[in-house]
């Protein structure tokens, strides 16, 4: 018992390092992962780091979290997968319920400089359409698979804009797409079992028909920001900034939270390590005031991860036997390419359309974006010098 008690307590302190270290978003977190967990530690073997890769990218919700929990996992069980998520999440989760309290207590939300992080949110996001289009949509199939989901996002409001193209591409790449077929590894299996897998997934299921039930009946905003949090988690390919639409819809039309603050926060996520999902802590804070807002922050965490915990720990006793069959890579490559086209509408609207108001906006954001695909800046890096410049305006 001891020697597992060590375990969860390595595995929560590598994570925290790592919470604490890890700038520049989901593929900066992976670069950081292997350093750490397969060369220093050798926790696992290249391959099998490859094979969680792979897991993390087949499923919704933020890869670089779920790769955090399934490491954890694989070293020291569910608890392990815990004490992963809670290292690696909680640095950048107290550092935007603070900016959030300090927006509220300060009264900036119309400083210049807080201009200047909506800004440098539009550039961080226009780099990660340019990176994600180039390595998920190679060819013209997928191409043509983005620009349909970027037509659907734009065009139809709401989750559903987002839910139609993806399970549409899914479909389309099932029947038409030919993926290379990655090769599975023993050294990946996990000590999971597949009873429990089972049992999480249905866990899962259940949350995500039930949630939306009990936000109706009771109408309370915990309840209401669970709901938004775990659908949010759980039906949203690509990671952190494809979020960004849902929540969107989610909050400002409901109205708990505004545009500012919504932007600000999203701005403020770019310049703190870790994943990006934290951003949701921010928008249960700035919610409310005092002990209200800090329980909503801790809900909205909570249950915007919870999907990819369940999800995570309830595939993997599966993964490798399923990663090895073609139909189910050509799926996913659909998918994948539905998120570019998502993610590029995004960017339109709401990032463009609330943060981008005149010619001298344009120009700004085209530095912001030649910095970080040209000259590599860090995006934690551009957001402090973008809230410097906007202050000085």
């Amino acid at each position: 018992m001891s020697g597992n008690r060590l375990r969860w307590l390595e595995v929560g302190l590598t994570a925290l390092k790592l919470g604490m270290t890890s700038f520049g978003g989901p593929v900066a977190h992976i670069g950081y992962f292997r350093q750490q967990y397969v060369v220093r530690k050798k926790w696992l073997s290249e391959q099998s780091f490859g094979d969680m890769v792979a897991l993390c990218q087949f499923l919704p919700g933020p890869a670089s979290s779920q790769l955090g929990i399934a490491i954890g996992i694989q070293r020291a069980g569910l608890l392990g997968g815990l004490f992963a998520w809670l290292g690696f999440t909680l640095p950048s989760a107290l550092l935007l319920i603070a900016f959030a309290f300090g927006l509220q207590w300060g009264g900036i939300v119309d400083s210049g400089w807080l201009a200047g992080l909506k800004l440098a949110a539009v550039a961080v996001v226009a780099q990660a359409v340019w990176s994600m289009a180039q390595t998920l949509t190679p060819d013209k199939p997928r191409i043509a698979l983005a620009a349909f989901a970027a037509c659907c996002a734009i065009l139809i409001p709401g989750t559903t804009g987002q839910i139609i193209p993806i399970v549409a591409c899914g479909i389309v790449g099932a029947l038409w797409l030919k993926p290379q077929v990655v090769a599975s590894s023993n050294d990946s299996e996990t000590s999971m079992k597949s009873a429990a897998g089972i049992g999480l997934l249905v866990i899962f299921m259940l949350l995500l028909v039930l949630l939306p039930v009990l936000s109706a009946l009771y109408q309370g905003p915990l309840w209401q920001l669970a709901d938004i949090g775990y659908r949010a988690g759980a039906l949203v390919f690509g990671g952190g900034h494809v979020v960004l639409p849902m929540l969107h819809d989610q909050l400002t039309v409901t109205g708990i939270v505004n545009e500012q603050q919504f932007m600000a926060g999203y701005g403020a996520a770019q310049a703190v390590p870790g994943p990006l999902f934290t951003f949701a802590a921010y928008l249960g804070a700035i919610s409310s005031n005092g002990t209200e807002g800090l329980i909503r922050a801790v809900v909205m965490l909570v249950f915007i991860f919870l999907p990819s915990f369940l999800l995570v720990a309830g595939v993997m006793p599966f993964w490798s036997r399923l990663r090895s069959r073609k139909r189910a890579r050509a799926i996913m490559n659909g998918v994948n390419a539905s998120v570019v086209g998502i993610l590029f509408a995004a960017l339109y609207d709401p990032v463009w359309t609330s943060s981008v108001n005149d010619k001298l906006d344009i120009l700004l954001v085209g530095i912001g974006f030649l910095l970080l695909v040209v000259w590599k800046c860090p995006p934690w890096l551009l957001v402090i010098l973008a809230a410097a410049f906007g202050w000085l305006l």
